[in-house]
């Protein structure tokens, strides 16, 4: 929790606040009898005595203890945030009904209201410093006692807001039959089982044709060779990628190979998910080893507790070479288990693994035995090869020639991505062949992958990997939608915006700089975020995000209202963009923005900023944080964590950091150069 610093006068001093109202209306007029040089008619001190005085009063009433009323705003805002956690975590595995989702993001609007009340009482506080001691003593003082009032009633009048919002939203969940904030809890209805008609595409990847592959020949022999070649110690082979990029595929046509059918006396496959029962995992090695090896297991394995059944896989396996295969694994914790559960016996036995995250398989620099294998993307030929087997099987695997562009087009923004090739392929192979038809489709993509019920496959394919992300990682991950496509984004720029928009927690003993490293490693490591350039001593500089996982990013974000994306195609700005990112857009309608204060700013793709675009948001946005610009204005921002100058050896940017270096930008914690 952000400490509130007691800038106002004590709660418990009413008559304290009163007497310093009083005294600041006399100190007025005896300042105003100085300015005139002239007696001040006794109507007019009558008419401050009788109404002024009074009128004071009772505001300097209202607005005691305004900084405890701010502390309670600030409690209820991290309830507020514990509930959207897990409201978050609910529906992205779909357990909630679209009247809940409604009530969240009225709950959510509600959070950002919350904290831009806090931030505006921190600034203005910051804009009026007390101290109770001299109050009294410092003629700017009495001047600062009625000018805080205004401020401070604005305030107190929002807090009042905020309340009866949160009573509306109480009652309204209520009304529609689930449970309230203090509760924390969902609808009803999230709790019933609910029959999901989504159909897993790694089932159908476990069942393609030979003749539908492609691309497949070179890593497919470089795995064969592992599993059935020397040594005879017990290997471990990882097959690491993105989702959607065929390792389940790839892994099952290798796992199928008559060379290895033959290598090994027994095999098992079996396919992991993101919540699973160690047990049941056992079970199923042990049914699979039995039935390769035409046997019948013994009845009493289920209702064998964990170490029973490790036993029973030891034994069976001690004089036998095996290989397991262990689909699509999401945590390291089931490695502790396996380890004690198939035994090393020097019969030349294999393991293999495939993942999204690399961070989860044993690393090939604890053993020899351990190898990961990168899965890369198809090549473009072989991905445009993928592409017209597709689309194009009435024509004979041959695109048309006025269709080549625009193939060619849909075929890079997928980056040789497979799930993405067949089934946007699979798709465009029951539409017209008309260019202006696919062009449509193209600029629309984003949309259609929300929407297309067709193309459902690839969004919950790329959602597994967002929802098994920590939560500080989310955040992080959404946040390289500020960024355009393709776009290569500086490694430290990154980190400082991270930072500076919060989502670095502290760790004892690390800098926050080396945490967020910390976090990118992760995204890394997870196929969620690629390296694309690595200077001369082999440090990242950039790195990108896929096209398709962009495209989801931009689609998550939207839901959560967590940023906005202007561009030249914009009309408009959603009524909450908490973060705006501009992208060649200066006629943004910056004015619509009204409910909610936004805090980060992006200018990208334009060498110069129109003043009439800077001095808008400097009128409508005093708390923002994250500015990637250079105006002499910045100095004002109070709140302001991040600054990114257009040209950093510049005389103007080297005025704004002394300007930005005052004592009273108490919250300016770095000035980057990026």
């Amino acid at each position: 929790m952000r400490a509130i610093d007691d800038g106002s006068v004590s709660s418990t001093g009413v008559g304290n606040l009163t007497a310093g109202v009083v005294i600041a209306v006399v100190g007025i007029l005896g300042v105003v009898r100085i300015i005139e040089g002239r007696e001040i008619a006794e109507s007019a001190i009558d008419l401050a005595k009788d109404y002024l005085v009074p009128l004071l009063v009772r505001e300097a009433r209202l607005l005691v203890g305004i900084h405890n009323k701010v502390e309670s705003i600030q409690s209820e805002l991290e309830f507020i945030q514990s509930f959207l956690k897990d409201a978050d975590l609910k529906a992205e595995k779909g357990d909630t009904s679209s009247v809940t989702q409604t009530w969240v993001k009225n709950v959510r609007e509600t959070a950002y209201h919350i904290e831009d009340v806090i931030d505006e009482y921190l600034l203005h506080f910051a804009k009026y410093p007390q101290t109770r001691r001299r109050i009294y003593r410092i003629p700017l003082k009495i001047f600062q006692c009625v000018a805080n009032l205004k401020p401070r009633h604005v305030i107190t009048s929002k807090i009042q807001d905020i309340n009866d919002e949160l009573k509306a939203l109480r009652e309204r969940g209520e009304r529609f039959g689930f449970n309230n904030l203090e509760q924390g809890g969902l609808s009803n209805d999230a709790r019933q089982p609910r029959c999901d008609l989504w159909n897993d595409p790694r089932e159908a990847s476990l069942f393609i044709a030979d003749d539908e592959l492609v691309g497949i020949e070179a890593p497919r022999d470089k795995l064969i060779k592992l599993l059935v070649n020397e040594p005879s110690n017990l290997m471990v082979i990882s097959v690491v990628g993105i989702g959607g990029l065929s390792k389940t595929t790839l892994v099952k046509k290798v796992y199928e190979n008559e060379q290895v059918t033959l290598t090994f006396h027994c095999s098992a496959w079996i396919t992991m998910s993101q919540s699973y029962k160690m047990e049941e995992i056992l079970r199923k090695m042990i049914k699979d080893f039995y039935k390769a090896r035409k046997g019948i297991p013994p009845r009493e394995i289920d209702t064998m507790e964990r170490t029973m059944l490790i036993q029973e896989l030891r034994q069976f396996l001690l004089e036998l070479r095996y290989v397991v295969v262990f689909d699509d694994v999401w945590d390291m914790s089931f490695w502790r288990i396996v380890q004690l559960a198939l035994p090393d016996k020097n019969k030349g036995s294999r393991i293999v693994i495939t993942t999204r995250d690399e961070s989860v398989v044993p690393s090939d620099k604890q053993s020899p035995f351990y190898h990961v294998y990168n899965l890369s993307h198809l090549s473009l030929e072989k991905a445009r090869e993928l592409f017209c087997k597709k689309v194009f099987q009435c024509e004979g695997g041959i695109c048309p020639r006025e269709l080549n562009e625009t193939s060619n087009s849909i075929i890079k923004r997928y980056s040789g991505l497979p799930l993405a090739i067949v089934t946007i392929g699979g798709l465009l192979s029951t539409k017209q062949k008309v260019e202006s038809k696919w062009i449509k489709f193209l600029d629309s993509l984003t949309s259609e992958l929300e929407s297309n019920p067709h193309l459902q496959d690839i969004t919950k394919i790329l959602s597994l990997s967002y929802i098994d992300l920590p939560y500080n990682l989310k955040a992080c991950f959404l946040y390289f939608g500020m960024f355009p496509e393709d776009y290569f984004i500086n490694s430290a720029k990154l980190i400082r915006l991270w930072i500076a928009e919060g989502f670095v927690k502290e760790i004892s003993g690390k800098t926050l700089e080396d945490t967020a490293q910390d976090y990118l490693n992760q995204l890394i490591h997870r196929s969620l975020v690629q390296v694309e350039w690595n200077d001369f001593i082999g440090k990242t500089r950039s790195y990108r995000v896929h096209d398709m996982l962009h495209g989801f990013i931009l689609t998550k974000s939207k839901e959560l209202s967590f940023h906005w994306i202007s561009t030249q195609n914009s009309l408009r700005v959603e009524r909450i963009a908490r973060r705006l990112s501009n992208q060649t857009n200066v006629n943004t309608p910056l004015q619509s923005i009204t409910s909610s204060q936004t805090r980060s700013i992006l200018i990208l793709g334009l060498d110069e900023v129109p003043n009439s675009f800077l001095m808008t948001c400097f009128a409508n946005f005093k708390l923002m944080k994250v500015m990637d610009c250079i105006p002499k204005e910045v100095g004002s921002l109070f709140h302001l964590r991040y600054l990114s100058p257009r040209d950093k050896k510049s005389a103007n940017a080297s005025k704004i950091h002394r300007k930005i270096a005052q004592p009273r930008n108490v919250g300016f914690e770095t000035f980057p150069c990026v």
